[in-house]
């Protein structure tokens, strides 16, 4: 009998891998990614005190395009860039929430960096 392996219970267990070596505190907050087959999401999050300091998503008011393709995930890093720099934030830790860092999350990635987050 061939053994189905369960996705997301595998990219679950990946995420807690990275998440045991990774944590966001408030002078380097960790930059979270999680996409769907339709969007993609991005948050900054302060672990220590436990709160989202800012997030953008392709389901966000005046989003144009998709969250399905790489365009539009390297618009939402540009976004969640932009809303760091309103915050003060320069420089955080990116979480790639479990998934290959390739296609979606690489592009968001590349938008952030291009929008002034170091990382």
């Amino acid at each position: 009998m061939v053994k189905l392996v369960d996705r997301a219970k595998a990219r679950a267990h990946r995420h807690l891998r990275v998440r045991a070596k990774i944590s966001g505190t408030a002078a380097c907050p960790r930059l979270n990614v999680f996409r769907s087959a339709k969007h993609i999401y991005a948050q900054v999050i302060d672990d220590v005190s436990g709160t989202t300091l800012c997030a953008a998503s392709s389901m966000t008011k005046g989003f144009e395009g998709s969250g399905a393709n790489v365009e539009g995930a390297k618009k939402v890093g540009g976004m969640i860039a932009e809303l760091c720099k309103e915050k003060g934030i320069e420089k955080v830790v990116f979480d790639r929430g479990g998934y290959v860092y390739h296609g979606r999350v690489a592009a968001l990635a590349d938008g952030a960096r291009e929008g002034g987050l170091k990382f």
